[in-house]
């Protein structure tokens, strides 16, 4: 498959997540992130051709909106770890134990 193609349904995929994020569809979050791994292994495959500006431009975008992706899911899991916190009074709960 042709490297602007790969990175088209990327972009496609990772809009997806977004929307499933914002919805908390834990399904769709699941299927975005197996179809993000299949095209990471797809365009690792292809690796290291010349970017003509498509290409370029593509990468950009995708790069651009899986950070906002990865700032959303962080957002998430913050929110939840506070609530969980309140409910147990403790708000350490991931919190990794200190080394002594």
């Amino acid at each position: 498959m042709h490297l602007a193609e790969n990175l088209r349904q990327m972009l496609a995929i990772l809009e997806s997540e977004r929307a499933a994020l914002a919805g908390l569809d834990l399904e769709r979050i699941i299927t975005c992130a197996d179809g993000k791994q299949r095209l990471c292994n797809e365009l690792e495959s292809i690796a290291g051709q010349p970017l003509d500006e498509e290409c370029e431009g593509l990468l950009n975008a995708v790069r651009r909106l899986n950070e906002v992706n990865r700032k959303l899911r962080n957002m998430i899991a913050d929110n939840v770890q506070a609530r969980l916190g309140a409910l147990t009074g403790n708000s350490f709960l991931y919190a990794a134990p200190a080394v002594a």
